[in-house]
């Protein structure tokens, strides 16, 4: 089977395709065959080896965390799923191995999926849309009437906050480039402001909760608009903390399929959308990772394994 992997850690150029012999089930594993991947900002982290002392890895290593496919096979304690079941998962960043033809994960990983969601779509879910649960409701506690600013609301992680935020009956505002502006307000946003035009620190107050996806400047200036007893979830800075009577928490997403289940219920309530940028074939994964890398996507960067 094909995998990209790579030797030594650097930029996507240092990944490459190579043929390996396909996986088999451990115990409480399942074997799946790889449909589609996404690609995640976690993954350029782990390319480049700034997560070693976190995410400890061996070479070669697998690059892919986000995966969706058919199960092939099931290791002997497996009594959940069985082969042909569709199924989405999340691979542990230490292992990787989602961008594959196959990949064996733990049976606790993974997820059914229904009969009306593409692979693609429900690659993009997993690292995406839970990091947007958990800054929302775990980190950032958010009720009903409460008023939340995401930055970058047309990337994967803001395309799902916004509609979440909307949907517990949040005031959404969000900051996106004015070509998208007509995608955000159509998910759910009350306000939108172009953050390549204007300051939204100098619009914006009696914020509840910031989704910080851009770390910098862009959470400094989040600070101010903050009530004093509001909060930063910041996906990008491990070290933001809380100031004052403001809360501060990093947020990362360690796989959890209940949530995963509850993000695909949304899905299939109608109450999802899930915005797909560009499909890359796995013979291009490098250019995937080479998008993300550059930045600006609209909602997910997905990966299709080849055949």
């Amino acid at each position: 089977m094909k995998a990209l992997r790579i030797h030594k850690f650097g930029h996507p150029s240092h990944a490459v395709l190579e043929e390996l012999i396909p996986p088999t089930a451990g115990l409480d594993q399942v074997v799946v065959r790889m449909e589609a991947a996404s690609v995640n900002p976690l993954d350029l982290k782990m390319l480049a080896g700034d997560l070693q002392l976190v995410f400890p890895v061996s070479f070669p290593y697998t690059l892919g965390t986000d995966f969706a496919g058919v199960v092939e096979a099931v290791g002997t304690s497996v009594v959940k799923f069985r082969p042909g079941d569709r199924v989405v998962g999340r691979c542990e960043p230490s292992a990787g191995g989602a961008f594959a033809q196959a990949t064996a994960a733990p049976v606790t990983s993974l997820c059914r999926i229904p009969a009306d969601m593409s692979f693609e779509q429900a690659a993009a879910l997993p690292t995406a849309a839970g990091s947007a649960w958990l800054a929302l409701f775990g980190v950032g506690q958010l009720v009903r009437g409460q008023r939340v600013l995401i930055h970058a609301a047309a990337g994967g992680v803001g395309s799902f906050a916004v509609q979440l935020a909307k949907q517990v009956g949040a005031h959404v505002v969000a900051t996106a480039s004015s070509k998208n502006h007509g995608l955000v307000k159509e998910l759910g946003a009350d306000e939108v402001i172009d953050y390549r035009q204007e300051d939204f620190s100098a619009r914006v107050k009696d914020i509840d909760l910031v989704i910080d996806t851009m770390g910098g400047d862009t959470l400094q200036r989040s600070w101010q608009v903050l009530k004093p007893d509001g909060a930063v979830a910041s996906l990008v800075d491990h070290t933001v903390e809380p100031r004052g009577n403001a809360k501060g928490s990093f947020v990362f997403f360690k796989h959890d399929a209940t949530v995963l289940e509850r993000i695909i219920q949304r899905f299939e309530a109608r109450q999802l959308q899930v915005i797909l940028d560009t499909i890359h074939p796995l013979d291009d994964a490098r250019a995937a990772l080479e998008q993300v890398a550059n930045g600006h996507a609209r909602g997910k960067v997905i990966v299709r394994a080849a055949r």
